[in-house]
């Protein structure tokens, strides 16, 4: 009779112990099989990475842009950077939202300098500095862009492009970048042509982040599902003519010229881990 109670006993012991491992097997194994999220990034050479270099093909796809430092977060799975030079948010439409699903938990954007022909105006503009003879396309371009920023087109083609994100990715976070500054902003009052070039980039550089912070919050006000970050402030004092520029200056024969470096591009991951961006959606 007493040998029955051991076993009794024993065989309760080992049921116990039996349950007990299960439930540590069960509260660990959640933690330990958790999916990484799954990320998309798109947009223009902002987000391609162009300006840092080695590039992985003709969009200047770069393993140093944001969204590859992204990767290396055990949390993050970048399923591709579909970002490509000189994309307008209506190239980023037709070209890269065939890679969204509903699988999609996380899409970054970074797109819209290409729909005021930032490019060109700088091109311009800059080169005006040193040759009258391009004023006239520099001042052109310029009004072109400005009235696209004060009519709202601009702000209307990002919220267009959100819009056919969310129905592409309908359970991801969308987070949509600004631009930074190429230039430090400097003092107003200065006549010198270098100085007017600089307030004019501001300028513009300015409206166009407006028109995407405004264009994000009028797709989600509560900013729940859709973000806007602003990646001025990062930048800041690393214009091109700073000591130590995390924008690259005018590179003959490069398509670096005016695109952040490796630097600037860790200052827009920075940008973005720090208002929440690869957090859990």
């Amino acid at each position: 009779m007493g040998n029955l109670k051991l076993r009794r006993r024993r065989t309760a012991l080992a049921a116990g112990l039996a349950t007990l491992a299960m439930a540590v097997g069960l509260a660990v194994v959640p933690a330990q099989a958790a999916e990484k999220t799954k990320y998309i990034a798109l947009g223009d050479s902002y987000a391609a990475g162009q300006g840092a270099g080695p590039y992985l093909d003709s969009c200047y796809r770069s393993d140093n842009t944001y969204s590859e430092l992204a990767a290396d977060d055990k949390a993050i799975k970048l399923v591709t950077n579909a970002a490509c030079s000189g994309k307008t948010t209506q190239e980023v439409v037709a070209t890269q939202l065939r890679q969204l699903n509903r699988s999609t938990e996380l899409v970054t954007i970074t797109a819209g300098g290409n729909n005021l022909g930032f490019g060109e105006i700088v091109t311009n503009c800059g080169t005006a500095i040193f040759d009258s003879a391009f004023a006239a396309a520099c001042a052109d371009a310029s009004a072109t862009a400005k009235a696209k920023l004060l009519s709202g087109q601009l702000a209307g083609d990002v919220a267009s492009m959100i819009q056919s994100v969310q129905a592409a990715a309908p359970n991801a976070k969308i987070v949509v970048t600004g631009y930074p500054y190429l230039f430090d902003p400097i003092p107003a009052g200065r006549t010198d042509s270098m100085s007017q070039f600089i307030y004019r980039a501001t300028d513009l550089a300015r409206g166009l982040n407006d028109s995407i912070a405004v264009a994000a919050a009028a797709i989600d006000p509560t900013a729940l599902r859709v973000n806007y970050v602003d990646v001025r402030t990062a930048f800041a004092g690393h214009g091109i003519l700073s000591n130590d520029p995390w924008i690259n200056g005018a590179v003959p024969d490069s398509p670096d010229g005016f695109h952040p470096n490796a630097k600037g591009y860790v200052a827009y991951f920075t940008a973005l881990s720090s208002a929440g961006a690869y957090s859990a959606p």
